[in-house]
């Protein structure tokens, strides 16, 4: 072996590496290795979260499909109930020759035969605009008595105390069962003997009777809901019963005063037993009227649809009216 065989090669005893920047561990490697995780940490996070989103689109776009069928539903419901009220109208716009040749639906393709002379006529039915104000002058008075009566007893069993309180509300809920059929003999007696049969005294009071316990109790509950210390620190202002009762008692229960309003007035205006009963027959309220209308008159709808429109109307007009003041009762009831 010759000695220029022997001598080791140089560059073939090094190591084959790529270099020192790559070989040795730069400053920079450990925060380029903790950026280069923090990335694909980051970006699994975002694509997880991204992941995540996905059903939640598909959620929100089922809600709101759910949703748009609920409302697509409710104004179809809506629509069938509202159809007798909407087939009553037109039909009180048809003249008889037109009501007896057809159905209200032919106005649908005929509006030119809508026409008023109905209405002209009802107007000069006697019967009907003397019914219209004499269910006027039973409703208006009995709603009066029994908000008014009903808002006195309802402060009393609240936060009055006196001897037997809770047996007689007691009674007053007991009350609330009694039908009205068991009591048309016996009071049609009494008002024969005292002179208050076949009038509308007799009327309102048979009413306000009858509405009392249910006005005593709702309110009741309503009142006691009051805050004590408001009530004492009125009475440590100097207030006495009555005044605390119209200062501070009846503006925070003006909802529910409201709501009782509307049931009382609505229940009167369309009550048919008490009146045919108890009502003068000569001056009958407007539910009487078109009975008898109809029990004399079997064929005449041209009188009785604008009457029976315009007795639905009148609740109607008040219910629309005092509308804010129901839902804020119906909503402080519920929560409470």
């Amino acid at each position: 072996m010759s000695g220029t065989d022997a001598t080791p090669d140089p560059t073939a005893a090094e190591p084959t590496y790529a270099g020192p920047a790559q070989a040795g561990p730069s400053p920079a490697g450990p925060a380029r290795a903790e950026s280069t995780s923090a990335g694909s940490s980051s970006a699994g996070s975002s694509s997880a979260v991204l992941a995540g989103t996905g059903p939640s689109y598909a959620a929100r776009a089922s809600a709101r499909l759910a949703g748009g069928a609920l409302r697509v539903f409710l104004v179809v419901a809506a629509l069938f109930w509202l159809l007798p009220t909407l087939g009553l109208l037109l039909s009180s716009f048809l003249s008889p020759t037109d009501l007896n040749n057809g159905g209200w639906w032919q106005v649908l393709t005929a509006p030119s035969r809508l026409t008023a002379d109905n209405y002209e006529r009802l107007l000069a039915n006697d019967t009907i605009t003397g019914s219209l104000l004499g269910t006027f002058a039973i409703a208006v008075p009995t709603t009066l008595l029994v908000v008014t009566l009903g808002a006195f007893a309802g402060y009393a069993f609240a936060w009055l105390e006196f001897p037997g309180r809770d047996r007689l509300f007691l009674v007053v809920v007991g009350l609330l069962v009694v039908p009205v059929q068991v009591a048309l003999i016996p009071v049609s007696e009494l008002f024969g003997s005292i002179g208050l049969f076949e009038t509308t005294a007799g009327v309102v009071l048979f009413h306000t009777a009858f509405g009392l316990p249910f006005a005593v109790f709702l309110l009741r509950n309503f009142f006691a809901e009051i805050p004590r210390e408001l009530l004492e620190a009125a009475r440590l202002d100097g207030a006495g019963e009555l005044r605390l009762f119209a200062r501070v008692v009846l503006p925070l229960g003006a909802p529910a005063i409201a709501s009782l309003g509307i049931f009382q007035f609505l229940w009167v205006w369309n009550d048919m037993l008490v009146a045919l009963v108890f009502a003068d027959s000569a001056h009958p309220p407007v539910t009487v009227a078109l009975q008898q209308q109809v029990r004399q008159f079997g064929n005449n709808i041209d009188v009785l649809a604008p009457g029976a429109f315009l007795s639905m109307a009148v609740p109607l007009v008040v219910f629309f009216a005092f509308q804010r003041q129901f839902v804020s009762g119906v909503m402080a009831g519920a929560i409470k």
